[in-house]
């Protein structure tokens, strides 16, 4: 566009030199031809446009948008014309506690109210792009800023309307799957409406007030306590259980023994048990009791 200026310029200095009178009138002509090959230059660059691999380009003339997008690659168009082009490859919107870490700085964290009335705080990542085909559409009705007028407001807004139905607990832990699902599935519709694309829905981070978190850490701790206590009572009934077989088994030994021993077999055992001790190197006397007592033994020790 600048060459096409400067030999438009140039074309009507030659004209506007082309006077006998003028000393210089003599340069006329080459000043036409120089302004003619800057005019023909500047309408050949003007007229190729180049889009990059990833984008789609759209044509605008004074106010009126084409339907039809440009592709990647080089294409001859209108050299008065506009040339807006689109990112077309995955894009993400981050939305976030932390400073500096979305595309907002400092706190741009989402806060919402659950259905227990209590604030809970919400960080997330979208992820969308740009349908290549509704480019034109986009450009027409949105502009080339849609992710300030179209991503970020409809996000925050279609979180905090689909919050209200959970509550805080829930929200953070058994039911946080549904509830992404179904801002995905709200946010998805409107960004379709609008030319966008809704790829994935990621919820990074759900802060929860400090007083939940600390009703929420007194719950687990009694539901370990309550998991350990079921451990200890566990083990005292087989512990119980192993007292009482052993108990029976005594029971029905010391039962054997006094239904089956008669008197000689009792002491045909003692004179054995008599026999052995009187072998043994630490006994040194035996004395016997009268009628069957047991014998004393005395030991050197």
């Amino acid at each position: 566009m600048f060459l096409l200026v400067i030999g438009i310029l140039a074309l009507a200095a030659g004209f506007a030199i082309n006077t006998p009178a003028l000393a210089f009138s003599r340069f006329s002509r080459p000043v036409k031809a120089v302004g003619l090959v800057l005019i023909l230059i500047g309408l050949l660059t003007s007229s190729v446009r180049q889009i990059d691999a990833g984008q789609v380009g759209v044509v605008s003339l004074f106010g009126n948008v084409s339907d039809q997008p440009i592709n990647a690659g080089l294409s001859l168009v209108n050299p008065l014309a506009n040339v807006t082009k689109f990112d077309i490859k995955t894009q993400n919107y981050t939305m976030s506690a932390t400073h500096n870490e979305g595309q907002q700085v400092g706190d741009d964290a989402i806060r919402v109210l659950t259905a227990d009335g209590l604030e809970v705080v919400i960080d997330l990542t979208v992820l969308y792009r740009v349908i290549p085909a509704d480019a034109p559409r986009i450009l027409r009705e949105i502009g080339p800023d849609y992710t300030d007028k179209v991503v970020r407001p409809i996000t925050r807004t279609r979180i905090r309307d689909n919050a209200v139905y959970y509550d805080a607990v829930a929200l953070y832990s058994t039911r946080r799957d549904e509830f992404q699902g179904r801002i995905y599935n709200t946010i998805e519709t409107d960004f379709k409406k609008r030319g966008l694309l809704l790829e994935q829905l990621l919820i990074r981070n759900i802060d929860l007030p400090a007083s939940v978190k600390k009703t929420i850490e007194s719950k687990i701790n009694a539901e370990q306590d309550s998991q350990k206590m079921q451990f200890v009572l566990a083990k005292e009934r087989q512990e119980a259980e192993r007292k009482r077989v052993e108990a029976q088994g005594i029971a029905d030994y010391q039962k054997i023994l006094s239904t089956g021993l008669s008197d000689k077999q009792l002491q045909y055992e003692q004179i054995k048990a008599q026999r052995e001790l009187a072998a043994s190197p630490n006994a040194k006397i035996v004395i016997m009791g009268s009628r069957g007592n047991v014998p004393l033994i005395l030991s050197d020790k």
